[in-house]
């Protein structure tokens, strides 16, 4: 079990760099046994992010290559965005996924809330499963169509030894959704 500790004291925080999406922000700590440091972190704008786990049906899973501009390829993922202003993560789970691949749920189950890199991010991603689909479609940002990727469940394997599925995220996501259905839910 981990023990109780107190957090460290934030002495003071300066906004060092700002893009349209985040700030980099210094955090000067100072910890419980006396000890100073600076830590850089990155404070976003956003009031959190969603990722869906789409079963068609009980056969096949629902992904989306989307270009990532950081690998510099499309990338297999879940749909996924963020949650806008006054929306709960299950309406934005529901509204991305039918921006991103043309379908609703009936039924968005929460897997997990996971944080994205907190050491560095306090980014907070939910993840989703969604069950009961049905064909509704909503404009969204992505900058060209998303392309619909259907993937056989009995293959999950074969899913995490595509290299194009290689979003930590999703991967994460695989699991819990793994988990959840094995756990006869």
């Amino acid at each position: 079990m981990l023990k109780d500790r107190c957090k460290p004291k934030i002495l003071a925080t300066d906004v060092v760099a700002s893009s349209h999406v985040f700030d980099i922000e210094r955090v000067h700590l100072k910890f419980g046994n006396g000890v100073e440091r600076y830590y850089e972190r990155m404070k976003g704008r956003s009031t959190g992010a969603v990722m869906i786990v789409p079963l068609l049906d009980d056969k096949t899973l629902l992904l989306a290559s989307e270009y990532a501009v950081g690998t510099e390829q499309y990338e297999l993922t879940f749909p996924k965005g963020m949650v806008d202003r006054g929306e709960s993560a299950v309406d934005a789970a529901n509204r991305e996924l039918q921006e991103e691949v043309g379908y609703a749920a009936r039924e968005l189950i929460p897997l997990k809330h996971l944080a994205l890199s907190p050491g560095y991010f306090p980014s907070q991603m939910s993840i989703f499963l969604a069950r009961d689909l049905y064909e509704s479609h909503l404009q969204g940002d992505e900058p060209e169509p998303v392309e619909l990727v259907k993937h056989p469940l009995d293959d999950l394997d074969g899913l995490l030894s595509n290299p194009l599925f290689s979003d930590a995220r999703s991967v994460a996501a695989l699991f819990l959704m793994r988990t959840y259905l094995q756990l006869g839910y």
